[in-house]
């Protein structure tokens, strides 16, 4: 099966959920905003606005395990945020092993900045859209 010519990427959190954006055309993936997540779920709205604008062929979900390969209460989150996704907006979610991506996005942000290339400090909204950006590229380099 070939690439999606777009697909959306979700790193999910508790209160936060970065969003990036990337495809087969360009071959990348890039930060593209955060989306606000409560105790009673996601910001649904935002996120449909979101589909309805870039209108994704695939929407991809990093699944945070454990480091030793187990699942925590959070994969089990960020599995169902995944399913809802999909049922929701009848797009279909691949799940993408996450571990260490908010270390290598945040990683990435700060050497940015001290290359002089990155004027204002991390934050953890661009770790956030970072994460979502690391994640969708690893899927879009597995060719999946």
């Amino acid at each position: 099966m070939s690439s999606p010519a777009l697909a959306l990427g979700f790193d999910y959190g508790r209160r936060r959920i970065g969003v990036a954006v990337g495809g087969q055309s360009t071959g990348s993936a890039q930060p593209l905003t955060v989306v606000a997540c409560r105790d009673d779920g996601p910001d649904w709205d935002a996120i449909a606005g979101l589909i309805g604008e870039w209108q994704p062929d695939r929407l991809v979900v990093g699944l945070p395990y454990n480091d030793d390969g187990s699942e925590s209460d959070m994969t089990r989150r960020a599995r169902k945020f995944a399913g809802r996704l999909q049922a929701r907006f009848r797009i279909r979610a691949e799940l993408v092993d996450e571990r260490l991506t908010s270390r290598e996005a945040a990683d990435r942000l700060r050497a940015e900045r001290a290359a002089g290339t990155r004027r204002r400090r991390v934050r953890k909204e661009d770790v956030d859209m970072g994460a979502a950006a690391v994640i969708l590229q690893d899927w879009l380099d597995s060719g999946t």
